[in-house]
């Protein structure tokens, strides 16, 4: 069974909790693939806790959650040294941190300093605790869960360096009529995690990942990749465009792309694809920018005005 296959089987496996969500699915994979972070923002209550279980069973993973509230501490999340008084010797209690797959939910509602303890894990892949540098074991990615503009309130915005760290945005929007009328049949009767079955080993996925290193972008490839990131910095309605670390997180998202198409090499429809998610939450609106347009309608006339390399055929469909 090649990684294609494997992979619709992962989509099928949670799809049995999640319904109609395949293409998120397969981003969160991609992201997997290339221990990137994703952020979510969507109104509660769209099944954003149980896609995260979901996705670290699929992979026979172990998950854990933090509830960020004001008065999360930053050891809430990587953890401490506790004195044992039989020991008389000081243990270390590892946080949340200590898994595969990390559900941070309402991340903006913990305070600058406990986003930051999160920030250190999310890039360096590490814990700092009483001066000790601890590792976090492979694979190890953030789902990250935020209000959205309209629930702001009590919340502290995620600054544009934390953004940046994020390998795509993602929002979850309702299901439709006929999608939650099957979710309504789904969950009626039991648990239906208790269903979800493994299909890709966390050795196998650690594998995949080193694969990725072998994936070729061709000069036409990466000068598509350019245009699109210098235009996002030259457009009228954006005061900072998309940063060096976007443009590599635009090209190692379109490796994942390829891989699970089970190409060794990237295309201009790969880029086209992962775009979307990776640049909106990058792109900072000037004054007129934020009253005529969003982030995201930007991405795409920045897409809609590159050209494609010729040599290239149509794009893929929901691109």
């Amino acid at each position: 069974m090649n990684i294609e296959e494997k992979l619709n089987h992962f989509k099928n496996e949670v799809g049995k909790v999640i319904i109609g969500q395949e293409k998120v699915v397969e981003l969160i994979f991609v992201s997997l693939l290339q221990k990137g972070h994703i952020l979510f923002e969507s109104v509660p209550g769209t099944g954003k806790t149980m896609l995260s279980k979901a996705v670290a069973q699929a992979i026979g993973g172990t998950f854990k959650r933090i509830q960020f509230t004001p008065d999360v501490l930053p050891s809430d999340i990587t953890g401490l040294n506790i004195y044992n008084p039989k020991t008389q010797e000081f243990e270390l209690r590892t946080g949340p941190v200590n898994t595969d797959i990390l559900l941070a939910d309402e991340i903006n509602r913990a305070t600058p300093r406990t986003q930051s303890a999160l920030l250190e894990v999310m890039e360096e892949k590490q814990v700092t605790i009483d001066g000790e540098r601890i590792p976090v074991e492979e694979p190890f990615i953030v789902l990250a869960t935020q209000n959205p503009i309209e629930s702001k309130q009590g919340t502290f915005d995620l600054p544009e360096a934390q953004l940046d760290r994020f390998l795509m945005k993602i929002n979850l929007g309702y299901p439709s009529r006929a999608e939650e009328k099957m979710m309504l049949n789904l969950h009626g009767t039991n648990n239906a995690l208790n269903d979800v079955l493994p299909v890709f080993s966390k050795d196998e996925i650690v594998e995949l990942q080193y694969k990725l290193s072998e994936m070729e972008v061709n000069d036409t490839t990466l000068d598509y990749i350019l245009d699109l990131i210098h235009n996002s910095r030259n457009h009228e309605h954006i005061e900072v465009g998309v940063s060096p670390r976007g443009t590599i997180a635009l090209m190692q998202a379109a490796k994942g792309i390829a891989l699970i198409h089970n190409r060794n090499y990237v295309t201009p429809d790969d880029i086209k694809y992962v775009a979307p998610y990776v640049l909106g939450h990058r792109l900072v609106l000037n004054i007129e920018g934020i009253t005529v347009t969003d982030a995201s309608a930007l991405v795409s006339d920045i897409i809609n005005s590159s050209d494609v390399p010729v040599e290239y055929g149509v794009a893929r469909d929901g691109v």
